[in-house]
Formats: structure tokens, sequence, C-alpha cells
């Protein structure tokens, strides 16, 4: 019975034990830290990789407190999670929705990792969360619409991911909000106006975004308490808040790069604690505000490409905390103020682009301990570089190109020994040539850390001193384009190890192209022309790996085009052109795969293009004219798929025009006139849809002109010379003949030789006839060119040429000879006259000129082509004469589109033998024209002839004998015996 009895009572205690158990683990796996722990191991398996993903993976584990973990604080008392904090952790993952269930959480820290994906809506169920930072992660989607359930949120900071959509309006709702920041996202849309309701808002970030809108103009009223308003990088519009004045507190406005209009409100003004002040590229109006005078804690103050106008506040000296300062780019008018340089802590003045005048402030040196940059560029001061500018001893960046300073540049400006960029361009500058040893280049030597030199365009009348090897290491740019530099380069230039670009073009430097520039390992950039520079292409310009554009052209250089420059990988720019070249093109020149821009024109570069020339997918640009290139054009040129400018034209290339030049698809130009191209033009060219310019002319082309695509554009220009071509009436050439023709010209046969033999007797009778009467009234009647009244001299300039005739465009010429161009042009008066423009390259066009203005100033007759004027100087010389409206005679006797008929056949006969004989025998020393020939007959609008071209005529003065060694004229015009 005993055992019966403690049996229950033993099972009793045991099922008590039990259960005490069971309700204890029962209370552990429901408690709320078991939760926070639950979450925080959900959170940790979204993260999929990073620097610290094994560190956490091994610290938060299940054997050690949560509390504990890395990032992880708890509360005291009820040991649950009140902040996360991996910031900085590396860490790449989604952010688990398990967030949500920190129910505690207050702060939340992931700055500075690779979170992606969307911001999980389950954060709106932290109901105690004060700050989310999520800046710089890789966030993406809009934000959550119902953030605003986070009643307590104080910060939120959501800066640089990439975020979209709208700025929800619901954010206002949070009424305990001092921290938005949005910058640099995608967002978009207008601003909800709303959230200025806000009065805890201390700081509104949204820079870098595409957020349009306006902002209120009590936008201070509602934000009392505002310290920053970044708006910058945006799309806002409209004025700014007029009273501004109630952001008492405000210390940094930034509303730059947004399309906001208007004036500077003057409240701004009043904000006594304001220490950034930037309003760039805005479309702001009017004038500075005199009131920003009292912003005594500003330090920064940009107005940068805006539309202000008037002048700069006087006042501007009461700053005295004032480092940067940036006006440039308005249309401020005036002087500087001198005592703006009072202002000891500026570090940054930038002034360009305005309209700024008067001298530079003499006491600029005076008082600037801290000043590092000074931009006045492109304005129009005037006067002197300030002698004591070399007293702002901390100077890295000084500018005041494009102005009109004069007068010597400083050699003091060599003690600036942290100067970086000195820009002096576009001024009327001068260096002082009695000591160029010493000149302000030499002083320069002493600026260790220089890396742009910057001189163009000023007449500085100076040599390259050898000392300018001694510059810097860091330099990497010299622009000395038209300086009037002269000399030789110096030898020592070849020590600039970190030159990029040397550009001294447009100057008069002279000597060899010194063969210590392969020592300039690192330049990209070569530009030496329009200059005076003899002998070869050194083969050390071989050794610049790295040079992207050589520009050698319009000098006097020689020899041929070294077969090494194919080593210039990099290559995209050629220019060789307007020199005295020789021998072939190099075959490895078209090996340089970059190659965009090759001119190799006005050279005597002879030789044949190979056939087997290498395909340039990139080049857009080639010229090759003006040689005396010979054999087949390479029909691999119609590959070059990028090509859009060629040009070969004034060469000897020989049979068909290539129809891969169908292939070139984007091609604008393609000129290949005054070559000996034969057969027809390739009907593959009506493929080019976007060429706006096709020269083909003086070539023996035959055969009909294409006439859809392009050619529906062109005029006859484009094919004239090319005596067998045919086709459309507007080319002027005649209809090509139809297949049944032949036998019909076979019946006409007799009559195309009987016919012209009848003609020609009948005017040889009557050409006899009217010279015996025109001899006749001579005798009773004074001659016709006496009667005439003496045509007045014009004064013509070079610069009224230039204008009429539109820079000499090929749309206006009318024809070439044996030493220029002719073109038609309008002078200021609305005269249309014929301008003869010499070829001065060519050799015995000085002759050529001289000739004919002796002639021409000795001599007048209704049947000579009457000299308006001459224009003349060492580089340019034309003669401007009477423009003949009905062109040659030449055109009139082999066009099929131009008949002349019997009278006037015999009337340009007489006017002929009229000009001759008043050439021979109407004066006291005859004048023997030596080059007579139907081109050089001109026909005026009524029909008349006149005799032109006297570039080779000869002058006999009696009684001097002359003995002729050589042969004028042209063959097939001289005349037998001679």
């Amino acid at each position: 019975m005993m055992l019966i009895i403690e049996w229950p009572s033993n099972i009793l205690l045991l099922l008590g034990l039990l259960l005490v158990q069971s309700c204890m683990l029962e209370s552990a796996q429901s408690s709320p830290n078991f939760t926070d722990q639950s979450s925080l191991l959900a959170f940790n398996s979204k993260i999929t990789s990073g620097p610290n993903e094994t560190v956490l993976a091994g610290n938060w584990s299940t054997t050690t407190n949560f509390c504990d973990w890395i990032g992880v604080s708890c509360s005291r008392r009820g040991q649950r999670v009140i902040a996360l904090d991996l910031s900085y952790m590396g860490l790449q993952g989604t952010i688990s929705p398990h967030i949500g269930n920190l129910s505690f959480l207050v702060y939340l820290n992931l700055r500075n990792n690779s979170f992606f994906g969307s911001l999980p809506h389950e954060i709106n169920r932290l109901h105690r969360l004060r700050i989310l930072q999520l800046s710089s992660n890789l966030l993406e989607g809009s934000i959550p619409p119902t953030l605003h359930n986070c009643e307590n949120l104080q910060e939120i900071h959501l800066m640089s991911n990439h975020l979209t959509g709208a700025i929800p309006s619901t954010l206002a709702n949070m009424s305990m909000l001092e921290v938005l920041n949005l910058q640099n996202n995608s967002l978009n849309g207008p601003f909800p106006l709303v959230i200025f309701n806000i009065s805890s808002l201390t700081i509104i970030a949204l820079s870098e975004n595409h957020i349009s809108g306006t902002l209120p103009m009590d936008l201070c009223t509602h934000c009392p308490k505002l310290l920053g308003l970044h708006l910058s990088y945006n799309e806002f519009s409209g004025r700014l808040p007029s009273q501004m004045n109630n952001c008492r507190e405000i210390v940094e406005l930034s509303v730059s790069y947004n399309k906001f209009d208007g004036n500077i409100p003057k409240g701004i003004g009043s904000l006594e604690k304001l220490e950034l002040l930037d309003l760039r590229i805005n479309y702001l109006t009017g004038n500075i505000p005199p009131t920003l005078s009292n912003l005594s804690r500003l330090q920064v103050f940009d107005i940068t490409v805006n539309n202000i106008k008037g002048s700069i506040p006087s006042d501007l000296w009461r700053l005295p905390n004032l480092s940067i300062l940036n006006f440039g780019f308005n249309y401020l008018v005036g002087e500087i103020p001198k005592n703006l340089f009072n202002i000891s802590s500026l570090q940054e003045i930038c002034l360009l682009s305005n309209f700024l005048s008067g001298n530079l402030p003499t006491n600029i040196g005076l008082s600037c301990p801290n000043l590092e940059t000074l931009m006045f560029g492109r304005n129009k001061f005037s006067g002197l570089i300030p002698s004591l500018l070399s007293n702002c001893s901390k100077l890295v960046v000084v500018d005041f190109s494009n102005n009109f300073l004069s007068g010597p540049i400083p050699t003091s400006l060599g003690n600036l020994k942290h100067l970086q960029k000195l820009r002096l361009d576009i001024n009327q500058l001068i260096g002082k040539p009695e000591d160029q040893e010493f000149s302000f280049l030499s002083s320069l030597s002493n600026c260790r850390f220089l890396e742009e030199l910057s001189i163009s365009y000023n007449p500085l009348d100076i040599t390259l001193p050898n000392s300018i090897g001694n510059y810097s290491d860091s330099l990497h740019s010299i622009y000395a384009f038209q300086s009037q530099i002269k000399g030789h380069i110096p030898m020592g230039i070849g020590s600039l190890k970190g030159l990029t670009s040397l550009v001294l073009g447009h100057n008069n430097l002279t000597g060899n192209v010194p063969s210590t520039i392969g020592g300039l390992e690192a330049l990209q950039r070569l530009c030496l022309l329009d200059n005076k520079i003899e002998g070869f292409i050194p083969e050390d310009i071989c050794q610049l790996k790295n040079l992207g554009e050589l520009d050698l052209s319009n000098n006097k250089i020689s020899g041929s085009i070294p077969n090494c420059i194919s080593n210039l990988n990099h290559l995209q720019r050629l220019y060789l052109n307007s020199n005295r070249l020789e021998s072939p093109i190099p075959f490895n020149i078209w090996s340089l795969e970059n190659l965009l821009f090759l001119n190799l024109s006005s050279n005597f570069l002879g030789g044949y293009l190979s056939p087997n020339m290498k395909k340039l997918d990139v080049i857009e640009y080639v010229d090759l004219s003006h040689n005396e290139i010979t054999g087949d054009i390479p029909s691999i040129i119609g590959a070059f798929e990028s090509l859009s400018y060629l040009d070969l034209s004034r060469n000897s290339f020989q049979r068909d025009i290539p129809k891969s030049f169908g292939d070139l698809k984007g091609l604008d130009i393609l000129d290949l006139s005054y070559n000996n191209l034969s057969s027809t033009i390739p009907k593959s060219l009506e493929a080019l849809s976007h060429l706006k310019y096709l020269n083909v002319s003086f070539n023996k082309l035959s055969g009909e002109i294409p006439s859809t695509g392009p050619f529906a554009n062109f005029t006859a220009k484009s094919f004239s010379g090319n005596r067998a071509l045919c086709g459309n009436s507007i080319f002027q050439v005649p209809p090509c003949p139809s297949p049944g023709s032949k036998g019909s010209m076979v019946k006409q046969s007799p009559l195309k030789y009987f016919l012209p033999n009848i003609g020609s007797v009948i005017i040889c009778l009557a050409l006899v006839y009217m010279l015996r009467r025109h001899r006749e009234s001579k005798t009773q009647l004074p001659s016709f060119f006496d009667t005439l009244h003496p045509l007045e001299h014009k004064m013509i300039s070079y610069q009224e040429l230039c204008q009429g005739t539109n820079n000499f465009c090929e749309s206006n010429l009318l024809g070439a000879g044996g030493f220029g161009f002719v073109y038609k042009g309008m002078l200021f008066d609305g005269t249309i006259v014929a301008v003869k423009v010499l070829n001065l390259q060519l050799s015995g066009a000085f002759k050529s000129f001289d000739v004919e203005c002796k002639v021409l100033q000795a001599i007048r007759h209704r049947n000579l082509v009457k000299v308006i004027s001459t224009c003349s100087n060492l580089e340019f010389k034309a003669l401007v004469l009477q423009y003949m409206s009905n062109g040659s005679l030449e055109r009139w006797l082999y066009s099929y589109n131009y008949c002349l008929n019997l009278i006037q056949k015999v009337n340009i006969m007489v006017d002929v033998a009229s000009a001759l004989d008043y050439l021979h025998h109407g004066q006291s020393e005859s004048v023997v024209h030596c080059d007579l020939k139907p081109s050089n007959i001109l026909l005026d609008e009524d029909m008349i002839a006149h005799v032109g071209d006297f570039g080779i005529a000869k002058i006999l003065v009696e009684n001097e004998d002359a003995t002729q060694t050589q042969f004028l004229g042209t063959l097939g015009y001289i005349a037998p015996g001679t």
C-alpha cells in the first residue's frame, strides 16, 4: 500500500518539473529579444558578399548574445535592439524586410555599402526610428510613401543612391523631421510644397536630381529653423523667395544649376549667419544688391553664369571672411573696386567673361597672403600687369587672357613659386628684346610647379631662350600661337619630358626642327604651322609614341616624309601641306589606324598610291591635292567608311574613277579635278546621299553624267573641261546619242566636211571686205579708243576682294590659267568684276604679274580687257578686271550648248583683229601678245570680243635687237616658225 501511495506523489513531482521546464522554454521562444535575434539573422542572410561578410558570419552567431554582435546596440533593461550601425563595411546584398521587426530600433545606419534593390516598405513599422541613414549605396526604386508612418523620424539620409520617381507628399506628415537628405539620386517630378510646412526642418538637401517646381515666396516663414537649403543641379524655376530675410538661422544657400530667374532678393542681405551663397548657372538678372555687403560671415559668394548687370558693389571689402568670390560669365561693367583686395582672407577671385574695364588695381599685391586663384580673362582691362602681383606668393592660377593689357610681361612672375597656370594670351603684351636671356620666359624656370603657359596672340617679338629646357617637370602645355616669336627652336626644349602640347604656330621661327624633339616622350600635340622652318623632318620625331597631332604645314620643309612615321600609332591628325616635300608618299603612312585627318596638299610629292594600301576605318579627311602623284586611284579608298572629305585634285591620276567610291556613304566633298582621269563617271556615285560638292572638271572623262541622287544638285562647273561628256542639258553638255542614231550620222558625214569649207570661204571674204572698210574709216574718223574716257583707278583692299569673292570660294571660280585662278566678285559699290589671283608658289608668277601690269598700264582699247585696279603685297597679288558675262570664246566654239551665227563670228574676228592692230601699230611701242587663243578672248554681255591675259606678252622697243631663247605660248596656237 505504501508503494501504491508513494507512486502518485513521485509522478506528480516529475510532471511538475517537466511542466515548469516546458513553460520556461515556451516563454524563451516567444520573448521579444528572440524576435530581434531572428530578424538580425534574416537580415544577415541577405548579405551576399563583401570584405566583411565572413566577419559577420563568424561574429553573428547564436552561441553568443546578439547584443554583442558587431554593429548591434541593445537597451540595458529589455535587451532590445535599438541601434544597427554597419556603415563603411563594404557589404553587398539587399535589405531584408525583416528589418521592420526590430520594433525598438531608433538608429539605422547602413551608409557606404553596396546594398541594392528597393527600400523595403516594412521600414514603416519602425515607429521608434529617429535616424535613417542609407546614403552611398545602390538602392533603386522609389521612396516608400508609407515612410511617414515612422512618426518619430528626425533625419532621413538617402543620398547617393539610384532612387527614382517623385518625392512622396506624405513626408509632410512627419512633424518631427529635421533633416531631409535626398541628394545625388534620379528623383524627378515637382517637389511637394507641403513639405515646407514642416517647421522643424533644418536641412533640405535635394541637389543632383531632376526635381522641378518653384519655391514658395513665404518658404522662410514656415521653416524658420532652416540652416541649409541645397537645391543645386535640378530643374527648379521661377523666382527665389522674396522673404528670405525670415530665414535668420540659415548658413548655407545653394541653388546653382537650375532655372531660377528674376533678381537676387535683397532680403538675403539680412541673413547674418550666412556663410555660403551659391547662385551659379541660373537666369538671374538685375544688379548685385549692395545689402550683401552686410553678410559679415560670408565665405563663398558665387553668381557665375547668370545675366547679372551693373557694377561690383564698392562695399564688398566689408566681408572680412570672404574666401571665394566668383562673378564670372555675367554682364558686369565698370572697374574693380580697389579696396576689394584689402580682404586678406580671399583665396579665389574669378571675374571671367564680363565687360569690366579700366586698369588692374595696383594694390593687388599689397594684401593677398592667401590668394591662390586670380582669373580676370575675357574682359576689357587695359594698362600694365601690376608688378606687385608677385607678392601674392601663394598664387596658383593667373588668368589675364583676352583683354587689352599692354607693356612688358613682368619678370617678377618667376617669383611665384606655387604657380601652376599662367594665361596671358590675346592681349597686347610685349617682351624685352634687349635682354632675351633674362626675359620673363627665362624667369619662369623658377616656377617649379608650372603646368600651363599660354601667351598666344601677343606682339611679344622675342626668341625662345635655351633655358626653356629648365622648366618644371610638371609642365604639360605651352601655347604661343601668333606671338611674333622669332629665331630657332632651342635644343633645350627636348628636356621637357612631361610636355603634352607644344603650339608655336603662326610665328617667325626659322631654322630646322631640332633633333632633340624626340626627347618629348609625353608629347601629344606638336603644332609648328605657318612659320619659316626649313630643312628635313627629323626622324627623331618618330620617337614621340604618344603624338596625336603633328602640324608642320605652311613652312619651307623639304626632303621626304620619314618612313618611320608609321611608329606614331596614336597619330590622329597629320598636316604637312604647303611645304616643299618631294618623293613618293611613304606606303606605311596608310598603316596609321587611328588617323582621322591627313593633309599633304601643295607639295611636290610624286610616285603613285599603292593599290595594296591598308584600309583605314576611322579616317575622315584626306587632301593630297596640288602634288605630282601619278597612276591609278586605288579602289581601296572606297573602303574608308568614315571618309567625308577627299581631295585628289591637281595631280596626274589616270584611268578610271573607282566604282568603289560609291561605298563612301558619308562622303560630303569629292574633288578629282585637273587630273588625267578617263572613262566614265561611275553610276555608283548616285548612292552618295550626303555628297554636297563634286568636282571632276578638267579631266578626260566621257560618257553620260549620272542624273539622280546628289547629281540633281550639281551644276556644269562640276564637269567642265571634259569634252566627251554628255547628258542633261543643265550640265551644259550635249545629249547622249541614242542607240539608233549611228545610221543617220553616216548619211550626214559628207555634209559634215562640205559645209564648214563653204562657211570658211564666206567668212574669209567677209573679213577681207570689213577690214578694208575699217582701214578706210580710220583716215576719216578719230580712233574709237581715243574717244573713250580714261578709266578711274580705284583703290581696292584685300579685305574688299575677300568679301566680294566670299573668301575666294570655289563657287565663284571662273577659270584657271598657267599662273593662277580667276574669280567672280562684287566690289563694295556693287560693281561685278573678275579677280585674277596669281599662285605665287609657281615659278614665273611674279614675272607674269609684273609683265601684265606693265603692258596693261600703257594700253587702252575697247577690245582689250580693262584693268580696274590691282592688289599687291608680298604674299598676295591680284588684278581686278572687267567682268565678261559671256565667258571665253573657247566655250562658244567647243561646247554643244553654245552656238555662234555667222555675223557673230565675223564681228568677233573683226574685234580681235582691231585689238591686234592696236597692239602692233596703235602706239609707239608695239606689244606682242604671245598667247592668243580662244580661251584668252572674252565676250561681254553684247558679245563684243576682248583680248586678255598679257602674262607673257612682249613690248618691242624700236631699234632694240632681241633674241628669243624660250618658246612662248600654248601648243597648238604658237605661230608657225617660232
